[in-house]
């Protein structure tokens, strides 16, 4: 359930990581492949995949939309009716599968964005949630005390197994016709669902934690940027080809506190992602 005010940024993954570089509200970070093994020859390579990675000559630039699946289809809205939880239909392989390929099929686009939702990873860091008609996520105990943070776990990436295998299927579905895409949340974004309890106009509780408890904020936010590199990594080796960063609610904060509490926390798990691979 990606807020439609997210801004995306596609990352790519690589053996050597390029100088890192992000810009609050652009759509684009380094571009960086996805696998450590040779690659195909570029020509043949989605025209997304070979865009990103700044290859010149192209015969137009890549199409996609951020939310490619969804309410505006009427494939989908049947899919709702006989599915009506979210959570069932963003943690189900088959229905993944098929709510994923539905606008590819409909409008085959360069980029076959996995169904999904950025709160998707949050039970396996210890951090259970539900989803309800009126009020979009809710997280019954938020967690805003240093106590709260010592408590979350490493992903354990054995409850995302849908994710993986959604992944694999899809790669296979494409052929290689378009580039598949997964996604995670910035640390930030995840950060407000999760201090917050859900849902806000206002981003009280996070905002005053930068005064008032800066360093357990910290520690959250670390503990999420390690938490999403280790899952850009099992969604790459699950065969994404781009991994695309949400980071929702980073247009809430002014420019120079996006630049102390987003974008460090941004490039720490990517980097971290980078350098993990690396060695595995």
């Amino acid at each position: 359930m990606v807020p439609p005010t997210a801004t995306a940024m596609p990352v790519f993954l690589s053996a050597a990581p390029p100088p890192f570089s992000t810009r609050r509200r652009r759509s684009r970070l380094p571009a960086i492949s996805a696998s450590l093994s040779p690659s195909p020859s570029s020509s043949e390579e989605p025209l997304l995949v070979r865009a990103a990675r700044g290859e010149d000559g192209l015969p137009r630039p890549p199409a996609w939309m951020m939310r490619q699946a969804g309410r505006y289809m009427a494939e989908y809205q049947a899919l709702a009716k006989r599915h009506p939880s979210f959570r069932e239909r963003s943690e189900n392989t088959d229905l993944i599968v098929e709510i994923t390929l539905q606008p590819w099929r409909a409008f085959a686009p360069d980029g076959v964005i996995l169904f999904s939702d950025i709160l998707t990873p949050l039970p396996a860091i210890g951090v259970p949630f539900d989803i309800s008609d009126s009020k979009g996520p809710v997280i019954q105990s938020p967690v805003r005390s240093e106590g709260q943070v010592r408590e979350l776990v490493p992903i354990d990436l054995d409850m995302l197994q849908f994710v993986g295998e959604s992944l694999k299927i899809l790669r296979n579905e494409i052929d290689g016709k378009a580039a598949l895409l997964g996604f995670v949340g910035a640390p930030w974004t995840i950060a407000t669902y999760i201090v917050e309890g859900g849902m806000t106009n206002t981003y009280t509780n996070i905002k005053n934690m930068c005064h008032t408890a800066p360093d357990v904020l910290r520690c959250l936010l670390s503990h999420l940027a390690e938490a999403i590199s280790d899952y850009i990594i099992y969604q790459v080796n699950s065969g994404a080809q781009c991994i695309q960063i949400f980071d929702s609610w980073g247009g809430q904060l002014p420019p120079h506190v996006w630049e102390q509490w987003s974008k460090p926390y941004i490039k720490k798990g990517c980097e971290s992602s980078w350098y993990k691979r690396s060695y595995t």
